[in-house]
Order: structure tokens, then C-alpha cells, then sequence
């Protein structure tokens, strides 16, 4: 739910201040207003026309910002595993490819469909209780299929966890603005799309190693795995990591419950908008355009992450507990890494030519990956997610770059975009069902070219700040 895309200081600039948060959707701008934790000094600092003049010195929150990074640590643990386990939800159920498909369909279309109402829930209800209620819905979601193992289950149970995780995205962008302070919200910003990829990167790796230990439990085990091996069926090892899931998000409730939020004050454009917004917006041939942008690539990203294990077994014999689950977790580690390089190359380029040069990286490695031997296939695939890792802030930054007004309702429209996530991969695995998986994800090459698209066709009001152009802008002022 790349998602889960990171915020760099040039794809904020080109955006005129607005910055972009980790992938699961863009931030809109708050205005910081610190309670809670934060506490307030007020100093009498200077004297007007006899007046006393007071101005509130605000001390940020530090542990909200770690609650925070937690938070978006917490989501991708959750949102980033199916990759791994499709070959075993294929096996252990003996479904169809498209029916593999629909796990992440249902995963994603309540992301897409739950990213505008959640606005709605954090203006009416506030952060906290909408943050505690969408951690609840993450642990019934995780325990529901923890405790009945079944595809049914699954279906309702990605549904149900899904949908917690979109009002989290929502819910927790504008807290790490007002807790760590605006001066600072760049490099926190970038330190949370770091946390968000570790988790990323990590979670593969959980699941490998409960899997292999218990499949062939030691006698020395440590009391972890005693427990799952109790807790969960012989015959699927895997699903032990839904109880992992569904106590860490359980976790999350217990700590959302005592902790204090600051309140959060939101400007007329930073709200979710009204119908009329949405109207006028849906006018606009551009509004559409990177709203297909946005579903193209999102449905590159879990396309690539939700099929390659499932390929690398079923065309080179990788083992998907080991080295299918290692290639998702560089994957991911990659996407997260590519966004520092990524940063270096919007300050020196156009974002335009980055994007198209990030999405040509892509198409070799995909085309390297499905049609290359074993050795190079295992590589190929997570080297896709280092090209794409610049794309999602580069097009929603060329994206709200391009209207005028209610950037607010344009984020929305973006954010739900993320149903790619939820279309993509059920085509995959349908092309994949009739002329194998290798044909079906070379649809990938429809979805990276529209990406690819949007360099040549974008024209934003606003270029990126390149350290080129600011030497032209400094030559011009010295003439």
C-alpha cells in the first residue's frame, strides 16, 4: 500500500511547500498547533503601547513523533506480506491464480475506497480514537484468520485490514507536521518513509523464519515459537504470522489508549472538501490522467511484489520461504533505499527526465527478471524496486503541481488511486491462469508505460528546484 513513496526536499519544493508523505498517500499541508505532550510556555517578551505581549513558545512532542514512525512501523509490518505468501495461500488452498489475485483485491480496494471518508472520520472524531478504532480493525482482521486459516476468511480478513490501515495513512500524516514542528517535517518525513521501509524489508523475513522453524521444530526452541506451534495448524506454518500481526496491532490500541495527542487544526483547503471540489475537480481531463497515474503505479508496485516468489518457484524452483521471501524483502529494502538516491537526483534533474529515466531502469529490470535465467531473475525482480522507488512522490508532486486549487480534494482523488493495488495483480494472475504467469505479469509493461507516460505529457506550474537552475536564477540576478 507502497505502500507504500517518500518525501524529498526537491519533490517538496517543486510542490510549493506542500510535502509528500510515505507511500499510502499524499500529506496535505496542517497547520502546527501543539498540545498534549507538547507543552506550552508562555513568556512576556516585549511591551506595545503598554501592552504585555505574549508569545507561545512551543516545546515539540518527541514521543508523539516516535508514536508515529511506530505507527507507519506497525502498517507496512501489516500491508507488505502477501508478496511471501501467495505461493503458500496457492498451495495450501488450492486456489487459481486469479483467486490468489483477489486477496490483494480485497486488501486494496478498501484502501482506495476507505481514503476519502477516512478524512471525513479524523475531522469529526479527532486522530486518536479513529487511530485506536483502526488498529482494532487491523488485530480482528489478523486474529479472524489466525484462528480459522481458510480463503474465505482471508478474503474478509485482508478486507477488514485494509481498511484500518487507509484510516491510519490519513489519520497520522498531519501528527508528525504538528508533533516534530514544520522547521523539522522534511527530515521526518524522509526518517518515517525509512521506518515505513523497514518494516517492509523485515516482515518477509519474520515470515521466513517462522515458517522454517516451524516446519522442523528444534527442541531448544525459544517460547515464541512454542506457543505459535500450539496456536497454529501443522500443515500451515505460515499463518502463524498473522498472530504476530494481530498482538502487534493489539499492542498499538493498548499504547494509543494512554497516550495524549495534540490537537489538530485544519485550514479550509486542508480539509477533505466539499462535493462541489470534487465536482469541478472531476472536470479536469489532468485530474484524470494522474488519478491513472497514480493506479498504474501503484499496480506496478504490488504487482511486482505480490507475483515474483510465486514466479521464481513456479519457472526457476527458488524456494518461496527462503529465497522467494528474501527477493520481497529486497525488494522493498530497494524501494526505500532508492528514495536517497533519489533525493540526490532532484537536485540535479528534472523531475520529469528522473521519472522517465527511473521507469526505463524498471522496464530492463522487469524484462530481465521474467526472461532471464534463474540467477539473474532472483536479482532482476528487487532491482525493479529501486527504479520504482522515486516514482510515487515524483508524480504526486507534478500532480498537485498542475491545479490550482483544492489540493485538499486532489490528494483524496490521488489517494485513491491505490486501487490499482487492488485491480493489477487480479489481472496478473487471470492473464496468468490462461497463458502462464510469465505472460501475465507482462502487463506490468502497459502500467510502467503509462508511468512512463506522464514524463513526456506532465507540465506543471511549478518546475523542481534544481541546483542548476538556481545557479541560472543567481547568474540572471548578477547582470
Amino acid at each position: 500500500m507502497q505502500r507504500g513513496s517518500g518525501t524529498t526536499d526537491s519533490a517538496r519544493e517543486s510542490d510549493g511547500g506542500r510535502d509528500l508523505g510515505p507511500r499510502g498517500g499524499p500529506l496535505q499541508d496542517r497547520s502546527p498547533a501543539l498540545q498534549g505532550h507538547a507543552a506550552i510556555r508562555c513568556e512576556s517578551i516585549t511591551q506595545l503601547d503598554g501592552t504585555a505581549v505574549k508569545r507561545q513558545v512551543m516545546a515539540r512532542s518527541r514521543y508523539t513523533v516516535s508514536l508515529v514512525f511506530l505507527t507507519f512501523f506497525v502498517i507496512s509490518l501489516l500491508t507488505n506480506i502477501l508478496g511471501p505468501i501467495v505461493p503458500d495461500i496457492i498451495s495450501s488452498f488450492q486456489v487459481s491464480l486469479t483467486a490468489a489475485g483477489f486477496l490483494a483485491f480485497a486488501f486494496f480496494i478498501a484502501y482506495g475506497v476507505m481514503s476519502i471518508p477516512a478524512g471525513f472520520l479524523v475531522e469529526r472524531f479527532t486522530e486518536k480514537p479513529v487511530m485506536a478504532l483502526a488498529f482494532l480493525a487491523g488485530t480482528l482482521g489478523s486474529l479472524s484468520f489466525a484462528l480459522f486459516p481458510g480463503y474465505r476468511v482471508a478474503i474478509v480478513s485482508y478486507f477488514t485490514i485494509g481498511a484500518g490501515m487507509a484510516v491510519l495513512q490519513v489519520a497520522i500524516n498531519p501528527l508528525l507536521r504538528v508533533a516534530g514542528g514544520e522547521e523539522h517535517y522534511a527530515f521526518n518525513s524522509t526518517l518515517a518513509q525509512l521506518v515505513f521501509g523497514s518494516a517492509s524489508f523485515i516482515s518477509p523475513r519474520i515470515y521466513s523464519y517462522l515458517v522454517l522453524n516451524l516446519k522442523d521444530p528444534s527442541p531448544d526452541q525459544n517460547i515464541v515459537l512454542r506457543i505459535l506451534q500450539r496456536l497454529t495448524p501443522v500443515e500451515l506454518p505460515w499463518a502463524s504470522i498473522y498472530w504476530i500481526f494481530a498482538v502487534s496491532a493489539l499492542v498499538m490500541v493498548v499504547v494509543l489508549f494512554f497516550s495524549k495527542f495534540p490537537k489538530v487544526q485544519h485550514t479550509a483547503e486542508e480539509r477533505v472538501g466539499s462535493l462541489d471540489m470534487y465536482r469541478t475537480l472531476a472536470r479536469q481531463r489532468v485530474v484524470w490522467l494522474y488519478f491513472a497515474a497514480m493506479f498504474a503505479y501503484v499496480g506496478c508496485e504490488q504487482g511486482t511484489a505480490d507475483w515474483m516468489s510465486s514466479f521464481l518457484r513456479q519457472y526457476h524452483g527458488w524456494d518461496p520461504h527462503t529465497t522467494g521471501a528474501a527477493a520481497v524483502s529486497w525488494f522493498w529494502g530497494l524501494l526505500t533505499a532508492g528514495c536517497l538516491v533519489g533525493m540526490l537526483l532532484l537536485k540535479i534533474f528534472d523531475s520529469r527526465k528522473v521519472l522517465m529515466g527511473a521507469c526505463l531502469g524498471a522496464l530492463l529490470s522487469l524484462s530481465a527478471a521474467l526472461f532471464g535465467p534463474a540467477m539473474v531473475s532472483v536479482i532482476a525482480f528487487p532491482a525493479v524496486g529501486l527504479f520504482a522507488s522515486v516514482m510515487w512522490p515524483i508524480v504526486v508532486s507534478l500532480a498537485l503541481n498542475s491545479v490550482a486549487e483544492f489540493h485538499g480534494s486532489f490528494s483524496g482523488i490521488l489517494g485513491t488511486g491505490i486501487i490499482g493495488g487492488a485491480i493489477v495483480p487480479v489481472i496478473i494472475g487471470r492473464i496468468g491462469d490462461y497463458a502462464g504467469l510469465r505472460s501475465g505479469l507482462a502487463f506490468l509493461y502497459v502500467t510502467f508505460g503509462f508511468v512512463l507516460s506522464v514524463g513526456f505529457w506532465a507540465r506543471p506550474m511549478i518546475n523542481n528546484a534544481t541546483i542548476r537552475g538556481k545557479k541560472s536564477s543567481a547568474e540572471r540576478l548578477t547582470e
